[in-house]
């Protein structure tokens, strides 16, 4: 799952480019290097979900990160802990049940956080985005408080502890994340998406940070320094997948995705998708 990090940008008065953007999202999944899985497209019923899909056997069809043309956008975090529980349930077919649900974000969060204790840790953001009903933005994690909340607009990061969570690699992304922004009002929506690309893939260790290395005590020191980046780079494991999520007042969306071709790190592809909400 997004074994990495995502910060957002929801305002419906934040100017960003033209026309204005009411959705800015960016996006790292952190994964083994030889988990299959297949680049961001269409499916569903009528190919109104657009996302990646975890090829796991017994976890084919999850996702971390999608959104439909109905307006349902979800991403997934996991939550570092030391030991996970091999028979707990696949996170990924959480965001993947809401993209094909017709439940609002927050009822759905809600029934999700009656049933989090079936999971290892996570954090999932759901949304409802309309141009006409306005948006709706909600977050749970299954190791916070009980209920969902619905987030006002501003800028949030999310990394692999509870949302907000200050890790000195999130408060880092945050800044690069919001520098990039601001130089991406003036430019066309692809520059404005290769600038959080690159965002995305800084690999500048953000040491020493007590807050990873306390939630992460049990791990070896080696492997909380590298995951102490904003792009994470392991032998076998690191960030396979880049994603930029933008959202215009108009309901038009663009999905950027870079992704690792096989298990090579110096391979990449990008592709991009267009379309507008249907709400």
């Amino acid at each position: 799952m997004l074994q990495g990090q995502l910060i957002a940008e929801d305002s419906s008065s934040w100017v960003c480019g033209h026309p204005c953007h009411v959705l800015i999202l960016a996006a790292n999944r952190d994964e083994f290097y030889h988990r299959p899985s297949r680049a961001a497209d269409f499916w569903g019923n009528n190919n109104e979900v657009l996302s990646g899909l975890d090829m796991e056997e017994g976890k084919e069809g999850g996702t971390w990160l999608g959104i439909s043309t109905r307006g349902k956008l979800a991403a997934l975090t996991n939550y570092l802990q030391p030991r996970l529980d091999r028979d707990a349930r696949g996170r990924g077919e959480l965001v993947a049940q809401f993209l094909t649900s017709d439940v609002d974000s927050l009822s759905y969060l809600k029934k999700v956080s009656a049933e989090g204790h079936l999971y290892n840790g996570f954090n999932l953001i759901a949304a409802d985005l309309s141009t006409e009903k306005g948006d709706v933005i909600c977050y749970y994690g299954n190791r916070g408080e009980r209920e969902p909340v619905a987030l006002a607009p501003g800028t949030y990061g999310l990394s692999n502890a509870l949302l907000e969570t200050p890790w000195r690699k999130l408060c880092f992304g945050k800044q690069l994340f919001l520098e990039a922004v601001e130089r991406g009002q003036a430019l066309p929506k692809d520059a404005l998406a290769a600038q959080l690309l690159d965002v995305l893939n800084n690999e500048e260790a953000q040491l020493p940070d007590p807050a990873i290395e306390d939630q992460g005590r049990e791990y070896v020191q080696p492997i909380l320094s590298k995951y102490a980046a904003v792009c994470v780079r392991c032998p076998d494991y690191g960030t396979r997948t880049n994603t930029v999520i933008l959202v215009d007042a108009d309901g038009h969306v663009t999905f950027t995705e870079r992704s690792m071709l096989g298990t090579d790190p110096s391979c990449w592809e990008t592709s991009t998708h267009e379309f507008r909400l249907q709400s």
